[in-house]
């Protein structure tokens, strides 16, 4: 077993002690561990799908640490629901890294990229706010510096931009990582007790969700 299996293992029993804490505690409650909005979000996901999302920032400690967790949970989804990952912008560094992730994802490179993000800037402790931090990252990991810049200018990357601050405005995300499901709950680790448990509560929304709760 190599580490990435080994942290994956090690997340897929946090995760399970996270479901048994709170079946213990009588299971999720709303208004305690997760919010039904009032108002609901926007959905993309295809019809039958239950669409989640993962609020996060590259730059969050807190992101960072559950992302071993994180991709042990996604791997355990089923097939009726959708999952995606959305960038938020609270600043002007955050955006900086949202429109890195939307560039890289239209450029195919999002898959390959994601985790060695993370490990740069908080491993490394590399600075990757402004555009030339980014450049100089990613062309000594091998990805076309011109058509990254050609991306960040883009139509497609400027509309998931936009779209990803609607969603954040809709689901009244203040903090990260954090979790919408089905366009009409909001969980979070602040709620939940901790990010393992906001992912069994995401579980328990998922359920909701598709019995159409």
């Amino acid at each position: 077993m190599n580490r990435r299996d080994f942290s994956q293992w090690m997340a897929a029993l946090a995760g399970v002690a996270a479901v048994q804490g709170l079946q213990a505690q009588g299971g999720p409650v709303e208004g305690v561990h997760y919010v039904k909005l009032s108002q609901p979000a926007p959905v993309s996901a295809p019809t039958g799908k239950i669409e989640v999302l993962e609020f996060f920032w590259y730059g969050c400690p807190h992101c960072n640490m559950l992302e071993p967790a994180l991709e042990a949970w996604i791997k355990r989804l089923p097939a009726d629901v959708a999952f995606r990952r959305v960038p938020v912008a609270f600043s002007a560094t955050h955006e900086s890294h949202q429109r890195l992730y939307y560039a890289l994802e239209a450029m195919g490179q999002l898959d390959a990229m994601h985790r060695r993000i993370f490990a740069a800037i908080h491993t490394q402790q590399q600075r990757l706010d402004r555009e030339a931090d980014q450049i100089a990252f990613l062309k000594a990991q091998g990805v076309d510096e011109a058509k990254f810049v050609e991306m960040t200018k883009s139509f497609s990357v400027q509309t998931k931009m936009r779209q990803a601050k609607q969603l954040s405005s809709a689901y009244k995300i203040d903090g990260v990582p954090a979790f919408g499901v089905a366009g009409r709950f909001y969980t979070a680790g602040s709620l939940a007790g901790d990010n393992q448990r906001a992912l069994a509560v995401a579980d328990f929304l998922i359920d909701r969700a598709r019995k159409g709760g």
